[in-house]
């Protein structure tokens, strides 16, 4: 049944009766609601098993909350904003559980004209033995930011062990750190 032609004093009189007990009213609310609520969580995103998952805790959230409900009318209104919360929240922990890709130890091999060949790959070198030279925690880190496009932060806290917020901080402590070794080195020129 479509939110439009939901009828909002109906919804309101089954919620009444759900919560003074009647069983058969609740069942009757359900019955009414669910495909609204089905279409929420899968307008978020999420798969149909997901999607069953969030409405079936939509409809907990509920029984949890009847005496806290104090506008039957809303009824609708909270049920679809509760949906799509649970939606959002089942969407991320779905985002933090997808293993990052794994990395190559180092860049795929690119076919240059020979002399910017070999000043390429002699650059080539000395980067990445400057980021071996790097501490465990940076060497991971920078190689994440080399070969993922975009990573996701949460993904990235998850696997290195790290809080979100300090991603950004220590990526930049790294790359300065890279940078001192590269141009301390004195080998060749680093744009």
């Amino acid at each position: 049944m479509n939110v439009a032609k939901t009828d909002h004093a109906r919804v309101a009189t089954l919620f009444d009766a759900a919560r003074e007990g009647d069983r058969a009213a609740l069942d009757e609310l359900v019955s009414l609601l669910t495909p609204l609520l089905w279409q929420v969580a899968r307008d978020q995103g999420l798969d149909t098993e997901h999607a069953a998952d969030v409405v079936q805790t939509t409809w907990l959230r509920l029984l949890g909350s009847f005496r806290e409900i104090r506008s039957p009318v809303a009824l609708t209104g909270w049920l679809i904003t509760v949906t799509k919360r649970e939606a959002w929240r089942t969407g991320e922990k779905r985002q933090l559980e997808r293993p990052l890709p794994e990395l190559p130890e180092r860049p795929a091999e690119a076919s240059p004209a020979p002399e910017e060949g070999v000043l390429r790959e002699d650059q080539r070198v000395r980067l990445w033995r400057a980021v071996d030279n790097l501490p465990e925690r940076c060497r991971s880190l920078l190689r994440i930011v080399a070969f993922v496009h975009r990573p996701d932060y949460a993904e990235v806290g998850a696997r290195l062990g790290m809080p979100r917020g300090s991603i950004g901080p220590t990526r930049g402590r790294c790359l300065a750190r890279l940078r001192e070794q590269l141009l301390a080195n004195g080998e060749g020129d680093w744009l």
